[in-house]
């Protein structure tokens, strides 16, 4: 809750306005939804002194309804603003988690993670952001869609089942692992490094 201070009451006049429930929501929704219809050219192009153009007219029409279909049910809101708070804390997280990785490198190396590592964390990346709708979708009974499945798992699986899935996923890592080729990556590699030198030569 906003403490009752001169920048506090700012926001509270915000909210009681309906910038949070409302403008925000509407602004956000109507820039992704015509972004990616200015991208995707959905409703065709028109042509003008030789150049192509999109629609903009019918882009920014069909966006501005969609936003206002948006912000007209208080549920979709709720979820969006729930959504995007803890996708924030998601990002703060793993920006976190750079910056402390970032201590063991020097000025002159790249922190960015590659290989194993970016595609290890982008998954978990996705199980989060999945994660995080889940918990932010409420049923009829008012419980989010993570928790039922939740309890949904603990009634109808065991601890044994758990521990079968776990054990198959486990088999199935292992299984993968034995049989990627030895060195694919370095004969590649190898093979690149070859045919520019070859090209080189000639």
């Amino acid at each position: 809750m906003v403490e009752e201070t001169p920048f506090g009451n700012v926001i509270i006049f915000l909210e009681k306005l309906g910038v949070y429930d409302i403008v925000l929501p509407f602004l956000l929704v109507f820039t992704i939804v015509f972004a990616v219809f200015e991208r995707t050219k959905v409703f065709g192009t028109e042509e003008v002194d030789g150049v192509k153009y999109s629609r903009k007219n019918l882009n920014a029409m069909v966006a501005f309804v969609i936003a206002f279909l948006v912000v007209a049910s208080s549920q979709l809101v709720g979820i969006i603003n729930k959504s995007l708070s803890r996708l924030v804390l998601l990002i703060l997280v793993s920006i976190s988690f750079l910056v402390l990785i970032g201590t063991f490198f020097s000025e002159k190396e790249e922190v960015i993670l590659e290989g194993g590592w970016r595609t290890f964390f982008m998954v978990i990346m996705f199980i989060g952001v999945v994660l995080i709708f889940m918990s932010s979708i409420d049923t009829k009974s008012g419980a989010s869609w993570l928790s039922y499945l939740i309890d949904y798992l603990k009634e109808n699986f065991g601890s044994t089942g758990v521990s079968s899935v776990v054990l198959i996923i486990v088999i199935i890592v292992f299984m993968l692992y034995i049989i990627q080729e030895p060195g694919s990556g370095k004969k590649e590699g190898k093979k690149e490094k070859d045919e520019h030198g070859s090209a080189a030569h000639h």
